[in-house]
């Protein structure tokens, strides 16, 4: 059914709907899950596997993206890690290619228990557009750019497993929408984050007028995006910008290493659970109590039949560890 491989837009129009018709809710909600519950597997050749320690030097990677599924205890955790040193992580027509073909990987492999998007440049997260790659653009090719920047990030907050932004460095204009599209922000404290875009008299064109409002208020977001301010890891905490802040540590990877902790907090938990639990909070945030309560019950429906449930029932009486198999 077309339903099956609807967008999150078609979704979106299809679930605002008259809080009476929760039947219909249901319906949409349980059809558009299917394919965050048993997404198609891919072959291990298609995976890169490196070890887990984090490298800086650029000498060691030629990739402007590197994309690490790790293994071990840590297997389910992928780490996306932005490596462009002479341009400051800034997004350019590359890397938004290489970042689609690794959000393509991540959605087929039903494997994968969480994403950490970070960057392998000490003191930069991402700078945002690469402006010296915009400046040789004809004015025709700018829209599209944009548009496809702007169609990368609600493909990145779209994965349906939870996703970490890894900031221990600055996160300017796109950079911070790419982490705004994240389900959980980490910083250091010595981080800088803004949407700077009024400084080039232009505005947030991925997403930043509308995800930031909906983090930390209509006014807050708007004296930042007015005011182009760019504030450090405390007061983006303060602003409830990021979850946590942390304390930068000599190897500037802080934020990093806090956000692989909470990956693995994620880890043990049933994993067709925590992406009914993302759906549901995702979908529900933009509809009336109504229908979210509707979307809730057949996201839940989602987790009755699966061997897992039966596993954590199972474990709770035995009083042992469950071994959830996203099954």
């Amino acid at each position: 059914m077309a339903a099956v491989v609807v967008g999150r837009f078609a979704f979106w129009r299809a679930c605002r709907v008259p809080a009476v018709d929760v039947d219909r809710a249901r319906r949409v909600t349980y059809l558009c899950s299917r394919q965050h519950v048993f997404p198609d597997k891919v072959s291990l050749c298609s995976r890169l596997s490196v070890a887990a320690t984090r490298r800086y030097s650029s000498d060691s990677f030629k990739e402007e993206l590197r994309v690490r599924y790790l293994d071990g205890e840590d297997a389910g955790i992928v780490v996306l890690g932005i490596n462009r040193p002479k341009a400051k992580n800034s997004i350019s027509k590359n890397l938004v290619k290489l970042m689609f073909e690794a959000i393509e990987n991540i959605k087929k492999n039903n494997k994968a228990r969480s994403v950490i998007l970070s960057s392998l440049v000490p003191g930069i997260f991402c700078a945002g557009a690469d402006l010296k790659e915009r400046a040789k653009m004809h004015q025709s090719e700018v829209g599209p750019f944009v548009s496809k920047a702007r169609t990368l990030i609600t493909e990145l907050g779209n994965l349906p497993v939870p996703t970490i932004a890894a900031i221990d460095g600055a996160a300017l204009g796109g950079g911070l929408e790419m982490a705004l599209a994240c389900d959980i922000r980490i910083a250091s404290d010595s981080a800088k984050m803004g949407l700077v875009e009024t400084k080039l008299a232009i505005i947030p064109g991925a997403g930043g007028t509308q995800r930031l409002p909906r983090l930390i208020g209509i006014s807050l977001a708007k004296e930042l995006i007015f005011a182009a301010k760019v504030v450090d890891g405390k007061e983006a905490h303060a602003l409830g910008l990021v979850n946590h802040s942390v304390e930068q540590n000599d190897s500037g990877d802080a934020a990093y290493l806090r956000a692989l902790e909470l990956a693995r907090e994620i880890n043990p938990q049933g994993p067709i659970a925590v992406r009914m639990a993302k759906l549901a909070i995702n979908q529900g945030i933009e509809v009336d109590l109504s229908t979210g309560l509707a979307i809730e019950e057949a996201c839940y429906a989602q987790v009755i039949p699966t061997k897992d449930r039966l596993e954590g029932l199972a474990a709770f009486k035995e009083k042992r560890n469950p071994q959830y198999r996203g099954e």
